[in-house]
């Protein structure tokens, strides 16, 4: 068809004329609404971009002589970003006169992985660059991986209801009865140790 018979169609169908593919020999062109097309390729885009996997890769910092509670801060925000399926980029700094015992930054951050071992493991053995030791950490898979200490904390205790008993009667309270009689009771409570102190009266 040619361009002029296509203006025609479209204008007696009060649709647009719409060029889809201008590289194409011929041209390619739809008769739509425009509006109404140009909608539906926003809504597409918009899909795709829902199905795409997003890799955010979110960095902790360490250091030699970081302190045991401040290492499990960075412990628990690691373990939320696994949880979360996230990358997580562990660098330790050296500084001044530290690099002279790298061993300790080394094992500082090899402690760190091993407490992350059941969310996450390194894509590689940390590595010495310059100053500081850099590790990658990928999540586990969803079934082989641990849960979010905190989202277990936050679950609701179940507590279990008594049941009823096999008559289905809900089963009465055992009373047991202790007898107030002196003569029923054991020596050692009849026999009180002030039943013969005397108290002296007035007069």
């Amino acid at each position: 068809m040619d361009l002029a018979a296509a203006i025609n169609l479209a204008r007696q169908s009060a649709v647009d004329l719409v060029e889809i593919a201008a590289t194409a020999v011929p041209p390619v062109c739809r008769i739509v609404d425009y509006g109404k097309f140009k909608y539906e390729l926003s809504k597409k885009e918009r899909d795709s971009k829902k199905h795409q996997a997003v890799n955010l890769v979110k960095e902790v910092q360490l250091s030699p002589r970081i302190d045991p509670h401040d290492l499990g801060i960075k412990r628990e925000h690691t373990i939320g970003f696994l949880c979360e399926d996230m990358k997580v980029k562990a660098t330790l700094r050296f500084r001044g006169r530290e690099m002279a015992h790298t061993e300790v930054g080394k094992e500082v951050m090899n402690k760190f992985l091993e407490q992350l071992a059941p969310w996450g493991h390194p894509d590689f053995p940390p590595k010495l660059v310059g100053k500081a030791i850099n590790v990658m950490i990928s999540p586990l898979p969803k079934n082989k991986r641990a849960k979010n200490p905190k989202e277990v904390e936050s679950e609701p205790v179940i507590k279990e209801t008594p049941k009823p008993a096999s008559n289905g009667k809900p089963e009465t309270a055992k009373v047991v009865r202790v007898s107030t009689d002196a003569a029923s009771q054991p020596e050692s409570f009849v026999q009180n140790p002030f039943s013969n102190l005397s108290v002296p009266t007035e007069g």
